[in-house]
């Protein structure tokens, strides 16, 4: 049985902790708003890029004359998986479920004769992958130094990834993030960015009511880059409004947990007090009668 000494000291450490995982709660809940928001706003963006996009490439179709970021390089035998988490932990389940989407995603294209490479942005994502898939890991991107991600950041990734396309490394490319839907409920996405897929929303026929110029495959060719980037960006403003979600609810159970300890060590610190001061009377008596 603990001593009175070492219950104290655990239940002021354990109040530690909670002030600890109480700041950060509340951290979380301001970077949750301003990361939200971002999310928020560049979602009609993307969605209205995406809408034009499909238009464009369902006009163009399979010709010979399609960009080769929509049609493909013919095959599909090298697969390139973008794997986004966070620089920092202490959020939940937030890099283990996309960390877990992607293995899961790599181990079937292994097993129907793929061959698979990695590319980690975020040092939480590349450190669970590691042990199993760490031969296959060609590149990480650092964003530890960045305390805001912006636009030029997902370019970055984007150049280096159209590079790689360019150059022969991959004929497909996935993207894994986690999609932000509120505060306790984050969705791990995989979105095939390269060769870029658009859904269309049924009924939408509205292709008529427009003429490109110069052409529709000049058009997608300058644009589909900039789509490459803006679906990498618009996954770090998912993962991070995600990332800020998943924090808040993992250190909200954190600061309950530790109450909940603190009071079942209050209990046992007392139930021990009260056993000691009743040796010490039945001492005090006992000595008491003796004389």
């Amino acid at each position: 049985m603990p001593s009175l000494k070492d219950l104290k000291n655990r239940i002021e450490s354990v109040k530690s902790t909670r002030k600890i995982t109480k700041a950060m709660q509340m951290v979380a809940a301001a970077k949750l708003r301003r990361a939200q928001e971002a999310a928020e706003q560049a979602r009609p963006y993307t969605e209205r890029f995406n809408a034009v996009m499909a238009r464009l490439a369902a006009s163009v179709g399979d010709s010979d004359t399609a960009p080769k970021l929509l049609s493909g390089t013919g095959s599909d035998k090298v697969q390139l998986l973008i794997v986004m988490t966070s620089e920092r932990g202490l959020c939940g389940g937030f890099n283990s479920n996309i960390a877990k989407l992607a293995k899961s995603h790599a181990t079937k294209l292994q097993a129907e004769g793929k061959e698979v490479k990695i590319l980690t942005v975020g040092k939480k994502g590349r450190d669970q992958l590691k042990r199993d898939f760490g031969k296959l890991f060609i590149d990480h991107v650092d964003l530890t130094e960045v305390k805001r991600v912006g636009y030029a950041d997902a370019q970055a990734i984007a150049k280096d990834v159209l590079a790689r396309f360019d150059a022969g490394e991959f004929d497909v490319a996935t993207l894994f993030y986690s999609k932000f839907v509120n505060v306790v409920s984050q969705i791990p996405t995989a979105q095939q960015i390269i060769p870029a897929k658009f859904e269309e929303e049924e009924g939408d026929d509205t292709s008529t009511l427009f003429d490109y110029e110069p052409s529709e495959e000049a058009i997608l060719a300058d644009l589909l880059p900039r789509g490459v980037a803006t679906q990498i960006f618009a996954g770090l403003l998912e993962n991070g409004a995600s990332e800020q979600g998943a924090r808040m609810s993992a250190m909200d159970n954190a600061t309950r947990n530790a109450g909940e300890m603190i009071d079942k060590l209050t209990i046992e610190f007392n139930r021990s007090r009260q056993a000691v001061i009743t040796n010490e009377l039945i001492e005090i008596i006992s000595g008491a009668e003796a004389l």
